[in-house]
């Protein structure tokens, strides 16, 4: 994706900065990091197959009982259908279709649902039946998936709907104004690592930058924003350098969709940790981006996963690395050669060990499906 269109100049600065960083931390100098000449990029994989991995894995998602709510809706999970949702729209060109599927639609219009019932629908997991602080995290957790959703979906359309604006709405409602946690909100914690663990409402911070800044209609420079918009800034960049590495990562992606997050020697920083962390063969393993340790006792898997991998090359693409750099293009190749023959990718559980044929074993795969599909279309995009 170049800065062409209607992207803000500032917005591009910020992106020729951390492509200019990306070359510094290869060591490759800037005029090689600006070249135009581009290989092929990654064709030889079966977007088909992702596709339909994709989908049906939502489409069970959806009807499966432990992700039923009430007024028949279903909980956004960040295993699979937020990453769906971010993901599914990229294959639309590749597989000429015309819009939305019917089940990216049903998605929506789900999340939709609950934004409009906001104060009568019942929290993800009520202090009733979960106990103390469930439903002020469950709050927090949703409010801000429900703002990444409908201004991705809206995103893709070009102008933000009310229904979205309602979401966002409800999200700066529920931002911290004080305490250690000023600027991000409260966020989901079962234990359960990347994404419902300590820490993690660092990571639910930066999807509620993306969302801010993906949304269409200029929703970022609103005047009525501006306030808590500066809080979630000043907690995005605070203390970055302690931070995981998982962290970090999505840090610097929410830097390449809200202008003037990071500075550019932060970017750099998180460019150059990720550098070191690249496997021989190209990929990233999970395991290596945060402190984690399986509850179950058993050894964390150091190999590369579609998961992180995914991740990283989608992020380190929209910074601007160059589809050619030697890191991008190991990790994209990578990619394709780990497609499985259903249409997934491979990823670990960071808690315990699955059966990856499972449904549950296969929350992982749907994340790094996802990941593995957005990194990879980047990569077919048109160059810069």
């Amino acid at each position: 994706m170049g800065c062409s269109g209607g992207m803000k100049k500032t917005h591009c600065r910020i992106r020729r900065a951390l492509k200019w960083s990306v070359a510094v931390a290869l060591g490759l100098g800037p005029i090689q990091a600006e070249s135009q000449t581009r290989p092929a990029p990654p064709s030889a994989w079966n977007q088909s197959a992702a596709a339909d991995y994709l989908d049906g894995r939502q489409r069970w998602w959806s009807t499966w009982d432990g992700s039923d709510r009430d007024h028949d809706t279903s909980c956004v999970s960040c295993h699979t259908t937020l990453p769906y949702m971010l993901a599914r729209p990229a294959l639309q060109d590749a597989l000429n279709e015309s819009g939305p599927t019917a089940v990216e639609n049903a998605v929506a219009t789900g999340v939709s649902r609950r934004v409009r019932l906001w104060n009568e629908v019942d929290p993800y997991y009520p202090d009733q039946t979960v106990g103390l602080p469930k439903t002020s995290e469950s709050r927090g957790t949703e409010a801000v998936l429900n703002a990444l959703v409908l201004a991705s979906r809206d995103a893709h359309a070009g102008s933000l709907r009310s229904d979205s604006r309602k979401a966002f709405e409800n999200l700066w409602r529920l931002q911290f104004t004080r305490g250690d946690e000023t600027g991000a909100w409260a966020w989901l914690n079962f234990g359960l690592a990347p994404w419902e663990s300590d820490g993690s409402a660092y990571f639910g911070a930066a999807l509620a930058a993306i969302a801010v800044g993906i949304a269409p209609g200029g929703y970022a420079d609103s005047p009525d924003i501006q306030e808590p918009l500066a809080l979630l800034r000043s907690y995005l960049r605070e203390d970055l350098q302690s931070r995981s590495p998982y962290d970090r990562v999505f840090g610097l992606w929410a830097a390449t969709e809200l202008p003037g997050l990071l500075t550019v020697e932060q970017g750099e920083s998180v460019l150059g940790l990720l550098e070191e962390l690249q496997n021989p063969d190209g990929g990233w393993s999970l395991s290596s981006l945060g402190p984690w340790q399986r509850q179950d006792g058993s050894a964390p898997v150091r190999v590369s996963d579609g998961y992180a991998t995914g991740l990283v090359a989608y992020v380190l693409l929209r910074a601007g690395t160059s589809r050619e750099q030697p890191n991008v293009s190991r990790a994209l190749a990578w990619l394709v050669n780990s497609q499985d023959a259903a249409g997934h990718w491979p990823a670990n559980s960071l808690n315990k060990e699955r059966d990856p044929t499972s449904d549950r074993g296969r929350f992982m795969a749907d994340a790094a499906t996802a990941f593995a599909v957005l990194a990879l279309t980047e990569a077919d995009g048109p160059g810069e």
